[in-house]
């Protein structure tokens, strides 16, 4: 997953979007937020087949889907992020 851009799509007031951010802030990890609050039903629903998720948020790196808050966590515990980066 070497030099793939990192994006978080996330809402206002989501706490796991915020947890994430934190996250990946904490570890040094640059990442693009994209806000989806003002989606139309449509566009979510193109996304949502795109990751299989109804959740949020959703961290890809490049294409790859990782998951959501909890995905993250666990790379995390493994080796602090740095295979987002290795």
């Amino acid at each position: 997953m070497s030099n793939q851009k990192v994006t978080v799509y996330a809402m206002q007031n989501c706490p796991y979007c915020v947890k994430a951010k934190g996250l990946l802030t904490q570890r040094g990890i640059p990442f693009e937020t994209i806000m989806i609050d003002d989606w139309s039903d449509e566009e979510w629903s193109k996304f949502e087949k795109k990751s299989g998720m109804k959740t949020l948020p959703q961290i890809f790196v490049g294409e790859k889907l990782i998951g959501g808050y909890t995905q993250l966590a666990e790379v995390d515990a493994k080796d602090q992020l740095k295979s987002l980066t290795a």
